[in-house]
């Protein structure tokens, strides 16, 4: 009995142990939720008392330097004695953000706020991923709610309803053609009047011919391919090529876009350059763009070459412009940042794009990194010079450019030149309208498995398109296309009345 007593002694002694030690190693202390939201999914190591909530982010960007957690925790430092908010910073690589992002939506894994797409956004909120922001923007983030132009948000409406803060910078379309400027001069390139893919293919050559077998005057990678090449035809937001509305077509006819013949010619052309050596062999495979490029396609604006310029390690990219501007849905949607549906803390997030979309210091940390390390400033916070090539996080990802300081080299007038595009810019025939797939959501999927199946290859070159497309095509109606071209077509013409 004594030993009895004596083991039942030790035994609470240790359970009470244990206990202590738990509490003092959790992260995440007893809290209660806030605005009435729902049960939540963001931890804190603050006192339970005065909770400074750490919202997980996700982004798209480079690899993580070793500075970032410092980074981030200087942010973190600064937001949190603004608005009592931190931040979790978590980056898909340019890679392998596609399916990262899926598997995430698809498992349920928390998170608060992520960066999202025309390629996604839409399916995404079908699944019910994202949070009805509609009301709340206005009522918790009235200045972002009053920064961002109507005709902006009105592009990110699902169903009359907001589930995303649209990123307010080029949103519209203006498609350059970039090329180091040494090569320019080396070969005589006269690249502002080139304007098309057949204009490129002598220049191409040239390169390829002077500097030997190993380089690529084009180097691609498979999520991207020859960027802009389908720019005539208006996705609808679906995020699928296949399909689409041509941009300037005032009967607003759906189309399947490979079988336009211009699509074709361009295709034919991008397939020899391959086989000529003008591409990367890897293209279809490569996951991880190279810093330094010969040539590359780029929606961009006056004065993004500066940015460029330190990455790749140059002294000079030459830009023309090509396309546009052009204002479509998916334009608008090509950069947006979503809250989770599961958040539980849905207010404080807005007030975090908020800040971020209003606050010049943060959104100067957001997109140059740790100063004094990664930048410097320069006339204030007004502009800045980059010291390193290493922070990994795209600037267009996070939120407006009108607060954000310009890159020393480029024009001081930079943003107003940017805003000057959006208003110079043309509507897409069916700008506004966005496909609801919540009747395809079967169709669409099995489309977008067939196309996925061939679209790495096809738009890098790597394929004949003479030989794949009809494959592709056969393949996508028996996977139901024809039913997603007829709803689409009968959803536009009831837009449209």
């Amino acid at each position: 009995m004594k030993n009895t007593l004596k083991f039942a002694s030790t035994m609470c002694i240790l359970a009470l142990m244990l206990s202590l030690l738990a509490a003092c190693g959790s992260s995440k202390p007893a809290t209660t939720a806030t605005n009435g939201n729902e049960s939540g999914t963001t931890a804190t190591d603050a006192p339970a008392t005065k909770e400074i909530p750490t919202l997980v982010w996700w982004l798209i960007g480079g690899q993580v330097p070793e500075n970032f957690s410092k980074a981030v925790e200087q942010m973190n430092e600064y937001t949190a004695e603004k608005i009592g908010v931190k931040v979790d910073i978590k980056v898909a690589s340019w890679g392998e953000w596609d399916t990262k992002i899926n598997t995430i939506v698809n498992t349920g894994e928390p998170f608060d706020m992520m960066f999202t797409n025309n390629t996604k956004y839409s399916k995404q909120v079908t699944m019910g991923a994202f949070a009805d922001i509609t009301d709340l923007v206005q009522s918790e983030a009235p200045e972002l709610y009053k920064l961002i132009p109507t005709k902006v948000w009105d592009g990110v409406k699902i169903g009359g309803k907001t589930f995303a803060v649209p990123t307010y910078k080029d949103s519209s379309l203006t498609q350059y053609w970039v090329f180091d400027d040494k090569l320019v001069q080396k070969y005589n390139i006269d690249y502002q009047n080139i304007k098309t893919m057949q204009d490129l293919d002598k220049p191409f050559h040239d390169m390829k011919a002077g500097e030997g077998k190993s380089f690529y005057p084009l180097s691609l990678i498979q999520s991207e391919g020859f960027l802009g090449l389908l720019n005539n035809y208006d996705d609808m937001t679906l995020g699928f090529h296949p399909i689409g509305v041509k941009v300037d077509d005032a009967s607003r006819k759906v189309v399947s876009v490979f079988e336009q013949p211009e699509v074709m010619t361009d295709l034919k052309l991008l397939h020899q350059w391959y086989k000529d050596g003008i591409v990367n062999p890897d293209a279809p495979t490569k996951t991880e763009g190279d810093k330094y490029r010969a040539f590359f396609s780029a929606q961009a604006f006056p004065g993004a070459e500066a940015g460029w310029q330190i990455t790749a390690g140059i002294d000079k990219y030459d830009m023309t412009q090509v396309f546009g501007p052009l204002y479509t849905t998916s334009t608008i949607q090509g950069s947006m940042n979503a809250i989770s549906a599961n958040s539980k803390y849905k207010a404080e997030a807005l007030k975090y794009l908020e800040l971020v979309n209003t606050d010049p210091k943060l959104r100067n940390m957001l997109a140059f990194g740790e100063l004094g390390v990664d930048y410097k400033n320069i006339d204030g916070e007004k502009s800045v010079e980059r010291i390193s090539d290493t922070w990994p996080l795209a600037a267009y990802s996070q939120g407006t450019f009108f607060n954000l300081a310009v890159t020393n080299g480029a024009p001081l007038d930079q943003w107003e030149q940017v805003k000057k595009l959006n208003e110079q810019a043309a509507s897409s025939s069916v700008l506004g309208f966005a496909l609801d797939i919540s009747e395809l959501q079967t169709e669409v999927a099995n489309c977008q498995a067939v196309y996925d199946k061939y679209r790495y290859e096809l738009l890098t070159g790597a394929s004949d398109p003479e030989k794949v497309i009809p494959k592709l095509l056969s393949e996508l109606k028996n996977a139901g296309m024809d039913k997603i071209m007829q709803v689409a077509q009968e959803q536009i013409n009831n837009y449209f009345k």
